[in-house]
């Protein structure tokens, strides 16, 4: 074979190759990727590096069962709840809290007031918040019935005339899930409320 023809056989082989090659690079392989870490979704639509905050136990605690002081600072307790071994039994059906005459009362949680003005020879607010309600008596009202509040806004305030008041004032403060009466304080440490059976009184 002559010198032209064996260097035009070379051309033809590299060509060859290069095609071979080159389709080979084209095929599709599979990549074998790292999964991804949990939470890389949600990172990637809030656009940050670092995850999203979820709220801890004890906010959930609160949200649940958390209650604040109608009065501020934290008032004495003058008279404990004292419930009563019937539904019409005598008994405490809240608390009594120290106050100053004038001092402003707050809701202890939001709610929708259904009651405010006087109700027999007292002043009287009631607040539903959705199962529970709470009552603040004697308390002059700065809010009206229908009126949305938040937990810690100013209600009214305190007046003096509570019977059984030891101090310058009182504020009695009840609670209430339904027709059964509770005790305010353990709402306001944020325990669990539990209700206790109620029984017929002697007849």
């Amino acid at each position: 074979m002559s010198t032209g023809g064996r260097a035009a056989t070379a051309a033809a082989a590299t060509v060859a190759l290069v095609t071979a090659a080159a389709a080979a690079l084209s095929m599709t392989v599979p990549a074998v990727l790292p999964a991804a870490p949990a939470g890389a979704s949600q990172l990637a639509r809030s656009g940050t590096d670092h995850p999203p905050e979820q709220p801890t136990a004890g906010e959930g605690h609160r949200a649940a069962h958390g209650m604040s002081w109608p009065l501020r600072p934290t008032p004495a307790v003058t008279r404990p709840f004292e419930p009563p071994a019937c539904r019409y039994c005598p008994g405490h059906r809240g608390v009594d809290l120290a106050a100053d005459p004038g001092q402003p009362v707050r809701a202890a949680a939001g709610g929708v007031v259904i009651h405010a003005g006087r109700l027999a020879d007292r002043y009287v607010i009631s607040i539903d918040h959705g199962t529970l309600r709470t009552t603040y008596e004697p308390v002059r009202p700065a809010v009206r019935v229908g009126q949305t509040v938040r937990e810690g806004e100013r209600i009214g305030v305190a007046v003096p005339g509570h019977p059984g008041c030891t101090v310058t004032a009182c504020v009695h403060w009840g609670l209430r899930r339904g027709a059964e009466y509770l005790d305010p304080l353990v709402a306001v440490a944020g325990g669990t409320l539990r209700l206790k059976p109620v029984r017929s009184p002697p007849g």
